[in-house]
């Protein structure tokens, strides 16, 4: 009977991470083109304290970035017509995702490619009783390598290393209890990014 109400518990909890995860799901932001100017207006909604907005060229190289400072509505204007031709996206790391926003800029002139903007969730883990949870919302399966290191006394250790593939929602659990006291550095790697937490 204890293992039936354990397993419920997990499951019910497994429901509210997911849950939380969806809500989080928005609309990426929204862009407007000022016709008299060549200047690009970024508006982005609902924006928090710390959210980080970039501008990141096609080898992963960050051109602009900015750390929000004030909760709400944003808006900012850019010159991206300076940009040598090429291919770009405005990224906006929220604390769960990312909104992923292209841009081509070709013979000083940008075009914005709305069909290709989209949200990636970032994968987050949390520790409770001696067992590491891992969750991530991979609507197009993308896969996800996971590798938790174990550190102590300044010595850090690889003890769990795994790919997830074809799977939306990641949900998976470590047993961490037997390694004893310390902290742990999780490192995800997925959509072409590396995600580090510390707990």
């Amino acid at each position: 009977m204890k293992n039936v109400i354990k397993n419920t518990k997990k499951g019910i909890l497994m429901v509210t991470m997911f849950a939380t995860l969806l809500s989080f799901a928005t609309e990426p932001a929204t862009l407007t083109t000022v016709k008299d100017a060549k200047k690009t207006i970024l508006s982005l909604d609902s924006v928090k304290v710390g959210n980080l907005l970039t501008i990141v060229d096609t080898n992963g190289v960050v051109l602009y970035k900015e750390v929000i400072e004030q909760a709400g509505n944003y808006k900012k204007a850019f010159d991206l017509t300076a940009l040598p031709d090429g291919e770009y996206v405005f990224e906006l790391e929220k604390d769960l995702e990312i909104d992923i926003m292209p841009f081509t800029v070709k013979n000083n002139t940008v075009h914005f490619n709305k069909a290709s903007e989209k949200i990636t969730y970032k994968p987050y883990a949390r520790i409770e009783n001696g067992v590491a949870f891992v969750s991530k919302l991979a609507l197009n399966k993308q896969p996800l390598k996971i590798d938790i290191y174990f550190i102590n006394d300044g010595e850090t250790e690889l003890v769990f290393s795994e790919n997830v593939e074809n799977t939306k929602n990641i949900q998976k659990a470590y047993k961490i209890s037997s390694l004893g006291e310390g902290k742990f550095k999780f490192v995800f790697q997925t959509d072409g990014k590396i995600f580090t937490q510390h707990i």
